[in-house]
């Protein structure tokens, strides 16, 4: 998560703080102000609208509910959606099941860091989609307007919701690149320990 704020120590920790480098915000300033409230709100709402989400193949949550895991997958469609869709030999996110290793990451992740991701989904599904004027669920947006929805994301001038997307672009890419088939995207040809004799695949 990029955004980062540096104070100066005053009186005597100044040394000190030089040799911490720059301080990170506190949680408390973090979490302060309209956005705090808006994914507070957010979360709440969504209690009462985690309906209507179709089935997900493969989809076996067990850090995420349902409708959070359709969230995911299709903000992990998008964030790592092919240059050229028409060539076969890029695998989808879909494919490398994505949605499901950022699943099983959260199973192992800190509560509060779980907890603060399902509230950005809850922010980007419910919430994201209305400042860009538009009147539907993230989840039922077309490519564009999904694509439209994580670029205002990225740009946002609220430092949380900045974070709340480089958060989530990191999982989605963790996800991906992990899997050799994605690695010639790179044009890298994997490592060299335990390196098979035909080369990764």
């Amino acid at each position: 998560m990029e955004a980062r704020d540096s104070r100066r120590a005053s009186g005597g920790d100044s040394a000190d703080a030089r040799k911490r480098g720059p301080a990170l915000p506190s949680r408390r300033r973090l979490l302060e102000g309209d956005t705090l409230a808006a994914l507070a709100v957010g979360g709440f709402i969504a209690g009462f609208r985690t309906g209507g989400y179709g089935p997900e193949p493969d989809a076996k949550p067990r850090a995420l509910a349902l409708w959070q895991w359709v969230v995911v997958a299709h903000a992990a469609r998008r964030i790592a959606a092919p240059d050229e869709p028409s060539d076969p030999s890029i695998p989808t996110a879909d494919a490398l099941h994505v949605a499901g290793f950022i699943d099983q990451w959260l199973v192992r992740a800190d509560d509060r860091v779980a907890r603060d991701f399902r509230r950005f989904l809850a922010y980007l599904e419910h919430f994201a989609p209305i400042g860009c004027g538009l009147a539907s669920r993230f989840t039922r947006l077309g490519e564009a307007e999904q694509d439209q929805v994580l670029s205002a994301l990225q740009a946002s001038r609220s430092e949380l919701l900045r974070a709340g997307f480089e958060g989530l672009k990191a999982l989605v890419f963790m996800g991906y690149y992990r899997d050799p088939r994605t690695w010639a995207v790179l044009g890298y040809d994997g490592p060299f320990v335990d390196r098979p004799a035909g080369g990764w695949r």
